[in-house]
């Protein structure tokens, strides 16, 4: 047994944790924001998160928001968070209760349907060619665990916005949940910040934990994941799919590892909590979890560099650039992008334009587009480039002086992923995203490290 875990299910590679959530009399509006992964070149959202927390006790105080990761002092922000999550604790701002937690985020018309656990970093391998229980569905970018391990590591508690897909199609997992709320405690209910929506959580009981497990284990059964897949018989296992949070899980399994090569008495390890991290679990059917295109933006593009002229020189005759006279009519072309000939849209000052790739040497766009943008950073043609969500933001951000835009097309069918997981490995970094900006997870729960 694991401190700070009550039951442990380890052949499907969860536990139940001890979570830590708000004392009664914290406005949790105020204490909720958004991932950190979010917004990054947009500061404003996060001066306006700011003046709506005001004085008032709130995860923006735990979390490093990632538009500030250039600023000249980091450690002094990290110093910052780590006495704050210390100062919660010793004040009694968090409190403690076993169990999961089965989550309702309503965004619009929608309801997001989710269950908060802890998955063990043994079952996790996020390297190209994974077959671990856990894997992530899209490159991670080992250049930017560090700064992520500087802030977790030594962090008296973890702050999860990492959302993991389970394949669940005939919806026996988390969907039972939804028709017993009405027996269940409810942990909290209430409107999120900045058209967040709204989000409920209820508390999960033994009995349902048990049935939960018991619908996890039929998924990870071998002989029906090889029959669903159209498998060899014995392939290893998949159960568990990142969704959001790649290189947060990434971190914690980078922690734990180092933890482990540099202890000297591995039984001095048992009961250690950096064996695991706080995720939601959601169903990839869930009917109102849509997978999103992650666009490019390049900010300071070098002066004398036409970005239309390098992709010419890059993909050579394999390139057709068009002209569109409005965004629209450039993102309606590039949604007609197919396997065989790439479309994604170009945004600069000057205007817009259809970029048409033939022949592509990679499975989606999304890879095309992302080697001539590594090569345009690799010759000093940008200083840097941004993965943003929703089209408007391409259109304000790339039609910017200096800067240019790509929009890509949509996601694959959703429905396939796991299986593209399972025989091509994971796919490009930053290729899709689960829903906008506005739609990500907020950080409410916790959990003791």
């Amino acid at each position: 047994m694991h401190a700070g875990m009550t039951e442990t299910f380890a052949s499907l590679g969860i536990a139940v944790p001890e979570i830590l959530l708000p004392r009664a009399g914290v406005d949790l509006a105020r204490w909720a924001v958004v991932a950190c992964d979010q917004y990054t070149s947009e500061p404003e959202y996060w001066e306006r998160a700011g003046q709506l927390v005001g004085d008032h006790p709130s995860t923006l105080r735990l979390i490093y928001p990632e538009v500030f990761l250039a600023e000249a002092n980091p450690d002094e922000r990290i110093t910052a968070i780590r006495n704050t999550m210390q100062e919660y604790i010793d004040q009694g701002v968090l409190a403690p209760r076993r169990g999961f937690v089965f989550v309702e985020r309503q965004i619009g018309d929608e309801v997001r349907r989710g269950l908060m656990v802890a998955l063990d970093l043994e079952a996790y391998d996020f390297n190209k060619g994974s077959v671990s229980l856990v894997r992530a569905t899209e490159g991670t970018v080992l250049d930017r665990l560090p700064p992520r391990i500087r802030i977790r590591e030594g962090a008296p508690i973890e702050l999860p916005h990492i959302m993991v897909l389970i394949d669940d199609p005939s919806h026996e997992v988390i969907a039972p949940l939804a028709e017993a709320t009405s027996t269940m405690e409810t942990l909290y209910d209430f409107d999120l910040m900045l058209d967040g929506g709204h989000i409920k959580g209820y508390a999960v009981g033994p009995e349902q934990e048990a049935a939960i497990a018991s619908s996890l284990a039929a998924l990870a059964d071998p002989e029906s994941f090889a029959a669903r897949y159209e498998l060899e018989p014995g392939s290893p296992v998949l159960l568990y799919a990142m969704g959001d949070g790649n290189h947060s899980l990434a971190t914690a399994k980078a922690i734990w590892d180092a933890a482990k090569k540099d202890s000297t008495d591995p039984a001095s390890l048992d009961g250690d909590p950096r064996r695991y991290a706080l995720v939601e679990l959601v169903n990839l059917h869930d009917a109102s979890l849509v997978f999103e295109p992650i666009h490019r933006v390049l900010f300071d593009v070098a002066e004398g560099v036409d970005i239309t002229g390098r992709l010419q020189a890059h993909f050579g005759d394999r390139i057709t650039l068009e002209p569109a006279e409005t965004f629209e009519a450039m993102a309606a072309a590039v949604d007609q992008s197919t396997d065989h000939e790439h479309r994604w849209g170009v945004v600069t000052e000057a205007g817009h334009a259809v970029a048409t790739l033939t022949a592509p040497t990679s499975n989606l766009p999304v890879g095309s587009l992302e080697a001539f943008i590594e090569t345009v950073l690799a010759q000093g043609g940008a200083r840097e480039v941004d993965y943003v969500h929703g089209a408007q933001t391409v259109s304000t951000l790339g039609g910017a002086a200096g800067n240019a835009g790509f929009l890509l097309p949509s996601m694959l069918d959703k429905h396939a992923l796991f299986r593209t997981v399972v025989v091509d490995g994971a796919l490009p970094r930053k290729t899709f995203s689960m829903g906008e900006a506005d739609e990500k997870r907020f950080y409410l729960e916790s959990r003791a490290l």
